[in-house]
């Protein structure tokens, strides 16, 4: 699963094994500036993500590059039943515009996220 730290310089978010794979990167580092919102979600989005590059099982797992044909690119970490942290970032600095992962903290982290900005 998708590994979260957060620390008051930014977010470190690792993707181990097969997911690195499917993600197209092993590891990614946000910096607190980069942040633009978190905010946390009960889980699973249902709305369009877009074309992908990386992984869908209807239903259950998302994990890759998804761009919306708006022109919004997020990178995905999603499974069902796991609250969904979603941040709001910085093209021009981290390559994406969303970046949406499922993990348990997702509360606490989008909490501290815009504490640390302030």
């Amino acid at each position: 699963m998708t590994q979260i730290d957060e620390d008051p310089k930014g977010l470190s978010i690792r993707f181990p094994a097969w997911e690195a794979l499917m993600a197209g990167r092993s590891a990614l580092f946000l910096p607190r500036d980069a942040i633009r919102s978190a905010r946390a979600e009960p889980g699973w989005t249902s709305e369009v993500l877009g074309v992908r590059s990386g992984l869908a099982v209807s239903g259950y797992r998302k994990l890759g590059t998804f761009t919306h044909p708006s022109g919004t690119r997020r990178l995905v970490s999603m499974k069902r039943g796991v609250p969904l942290l979603r941040l709001q970032v910085d093209r021009a600095e981290t390559g994406f515009d969303e970046i949406l992962l499922s993990t348990a903290e997702a509360e606490g982290i989008a909490r501290v996220i815009p504490d640390a900005r302030a």
